[in-house]
């Protein structure tokens, strides 16, 4: 069955590459006007190209998403411009650049942006456009976690624990939006081939001496193997797929769930 989400329309944060980037194309695949938000001003380039190739309807807004009155500004400005907002997909997120084991590798000034993006800036976004939707009486917001946020993985504590911290944010919005008929979930992604999986190389890497330290295709073949029981990658499309379904009437009874793309990396017995 093929979803259609014609006439609806979806604002994806963080969309300017990997995950989010994917995630913003695969609503359009499914017919939704999409809104790409992102810090980077390139953002408005990625969405036109899109635009261009597609011949889809999509919107760009340059925002920080650490700036919660400016977040209030695009969600007014994207209900006046777009008419309607019906779903939100929260992908943004940094990591530290450093490689937290043990974590005092790194410094406690070291966790302030992460939480910042990963965390706060979703509490941003669901206070600028939570109450619009509950009013609406209608939609969906979807946060894009991660297995860390699950199992503590030390390569990155700050980041771990922004991700758990969002999975449980994530719960209670879906509780408080519920009786208005908007529903809230997570998406937990395991191996992804981005540029933040490889910048979690790049930080382990700096810490090995160079007679034993493995090149990128190496480091990461080998994690795979050892953690991924299907033993594969996941793709950012895989996680745009799932996205979108979450965001379709067929998921109309899903919410305050946690859901893994993750190749059967973290299973719960």
């Amino acid at each position: 069955m093929r979803i259609d989400l014609g006439g609806e329309v979806a604002m994806v944060f963080g969309a300017a590459r990997g995950i989010g980037r994917a995630i913003a194309e695969g609503f359009s695949e499914a017919g939704a006007t999409v809104a790409y938000v992102d810090r980077s001003p390139t953002v408005g380039f990625v969405a036109g190209q899109y635009r261009r190739h597609s011949g889809r309807k999509t919107a760009a807004f340059v925002a920080d998403v650490t700036d919660a009155e400016l977040m209030r500004q695009v969600a007014d400005d994207a209900f006046r411009d777009l008419g309607r907002v019906d779903h939100l997909v929260y992908a943004a997120a940094v990591g530290s650049g450093k490689f937290g084991m043990p974590f005092w590798n790194l410094e406690p000034g070291d966790w302030d942006r992460v939480l910042r993006v990963n965390l706060l800036g979703a509490v941003h976004v669901a206070h600028a456009f939570g109450p619009l939707l509950a009013e609406a009486g209608r939609g969906s917001m979807t946060m894009i976690g991660s297995v860390s946020g699950q199992i503590g993985s030390q390569t990155d504590p700050p980041y771990s624990a922004s991700k758990a911290a969002l999975i449980n944010f994530a719960q209670c919005a879906a509780r408080d939006l519920a009786p208005s008929g908007v529903r809230v979930n997570t998406i937990n992604p395991g191996m992804v081939d981005t540029p933040l999986n490889r910048s979690v190389y790049e930080a382990w890497a700096a810490t090995q001496p160079r007679a034993s330290r493995q090149g990128w295709e190496d480091w990461s073949s080998e994690k795979i193997r050892r953690l991924v029981p299907l033993g594969r990658w996941q793709e950012p499309e895989d996680i745009a797929s799932m996205a979108v379904f979450l965001a379709s009437p067929m998921a109309r009874n899903v919410t305050g769930q946690t859901i893994n793309v993750d190749g059967g990396y973290v299973m719960h017995w």
